[in-house]
């Protein structure tokens, strides 16, 4: 089961992150203003809303995909929080300049290495359901 589910969560993070994401948000979501928390919080949002319509999709339409309610409430909950935790862009910056990535980062790479965290903290998520 852990393969469906972190296909159905992967699906949704890219619709989350390419196909609804706004404009305002993706510019925004790392200031350090209440503006940008706000896009932070609602672009994460968008993240759990989808998380969810994708395993309840999945739960119903296809064959042996049982998801326990309460794995599933806290891997959706993981997912909004770890993303919203990603797109703040200090995270990643940092690790990049502390891991001898610094001039990965200034040349392009910080959005490789903030989709890997995403894909990462996707199959944390897709372990709490499967576990």
């Amino acid at each position: 089961m852990f393969a469906t589910v972190f296909v159905l969560l992967f699906v949704a993070h890219m619709v989350a992150d390419y196909a609804v994401q706004t404009d305002h948000q993706a510019t925004h979501k790392a200031d350090r203003t209440a503006e940008g928390w706000r896009a932070n919080l609602t672009h994460a949002a968008t993240h759990v809303i989808a998380c969810a319509l994708a395993l309840v999709a999945g739960a119903a339409l296809l064959d042996g995909v049982h998801l326990p309610v309460a794995r599933a409430v806290a891997a959706v909950a993981w997912v909004g929080v770890s993303h919203g935790f990603i797109d703040r862009r200090w995270p990643i910056a940092r690790w990049m300049d502390n891991t001898g990535s610094a001039d990965f980062r200034t040349r392009g790479g910080a959005q490789h290495v903030d989709q890997t965290a995403h894909l990462l903290c996707l199959a944390v998520a897709a372990l709490i359901v499967a576990a």
